[in-house]
């Protein structure tokens, strides 16, 4: 067994491992951690304390998989639910779908009695409004909310150094992978934006047959890579998992323009090994691994610099099952 995720998963790692150690299937023990980072305001970028967008508005996205039937269930820019985790894992469970958005998310969390929750706090609130005040022109204020907002999410950041989406990746007893995502995404974003956590194959994927994979930081990045998948994929074709994840990164060096930032990658195997890597992050990056037994260690990712963007290494390597 082993379960890898990044340090925002710090509440919700003793709830997990916990389970998986008892038998728990690891779809429940992912879903089971991610509820109590959900729940926790402090936590910045996740559930209930996240950022909002640029209107004020809480926007959540989540999304799992089930390695073992490659079934996936996600909602992006969910408003008014505590759990867009569990939400997410209902579509799975109900649904002939794999992903709902906006009002149909929320209509569909309504239907199957989620816990609503309004999850912009009051510390959140007074950030957002300190930026409203200071950083929006006057003749827009005016006009707020029918003005143009792409300028305004142009120049937007998160009003302090944030962390990440929560990502769970868990390879059970019983042999199954899977994993879990959840976020409020990038503080004062355009409303409606995905970034990859909620995106199947971009910012989460797993296989059961090969392993798991999935990142947190610029999602922009990873959507354009589909790096989550390519993972899985390369080691589908025989690579081991750190060779999988470099070939991801080098995959990142092909990106153009649009936003080139950083992006921490987590993997893992049939075989419990796993790969993180810090791409372009600040060498601060850290993450909780567990591997069936004792206690959770948290350890540092493995830093990677991609500084040029449009070039790309020439990769000869081969792999074999």
């Amino acid at each position: 067994m082993i379960l890898v995720t990044n340090n925002e998963g710090t509440l919700g790692v003793p709830a997990t491992a916990r389970m998986l150690a008892e038998g728990a299937h690891a779809l429940d023990a992912i879903e089971a951690g991610i509820q109590v980072i959900e729940a926790d305001p402090s936590v910045r970028t996740v559930g209930r304390g996240g950022w909002p967008n640029l209107l004020g508005e809480m926007e959540l996205d989540a999304c799992m998989m089930d390695g073992s039937t490659l079934r996936s269930g996600a909602v992006g820019a969910l408003q008014g639910f505590l759990h867009p985790v569990s939400v997410a894992r209902e579509i799975m469970r109900r649904l002939p779908h794999e992903f709902l958005v906006g009002d149909g998310a929320a209509r569909f969390a309504r239907e199957i009695g989620a816990e609503p929750a309004d999850n912009l706090i009051e510390a959140s609130r007074r950030a957002w409004q300190a930026w409203f005040d200071n950083e929006v022109p006057e003749q827009q204020k005016s006009a707020w909310p029918d003005t143009p907002l792409a300028p305004l999410c142009c120049h937007a950041i998160d009003p302090e150094v944030g962390r990440d989406t929560t990502v769970f990746l868990a390879h059970d007893a019983a042999g199954n992978i899977c994993c879990g995502t959840s976020t409020s995404g990038w503080g004062w974003k355009y409303p409606g934006r995905l970034g990859d956590s909620p995106i199947v194959g971009a910012g989460s994927y797993a296989d059961t047959r090969f392993g798991a994979a999935a990142c947190t930081g610029a999602g922009e990045m990873t959507v354009r890579c589909g790096t989550a998948r390519s993972i899985v994929l390369y080691m589908k074709k025989g690579a081991g998992v750190a060779d999988a994840v470099a070939e991801a990164v080098d995959d990142m060096r092909a990106l153009k323009g649009g936003l080139i930032s950083r992006v921490t990658i987590h993997a893992i195997d049939t075989k419990g090994n796993h790969k993180v890597v810090a791409v372009n992050g600040a060498g601060d990056n850290k993450y909780w691994l567990w591997e069936g037994q004792g206690e959770p260690r948290l350890l540092a990712a493995e830093p990677v610099v991609i500084t040029t963007a449009g070039t790309r290494a020439t990769t000869t390597t081969r792999y074999t099952r």
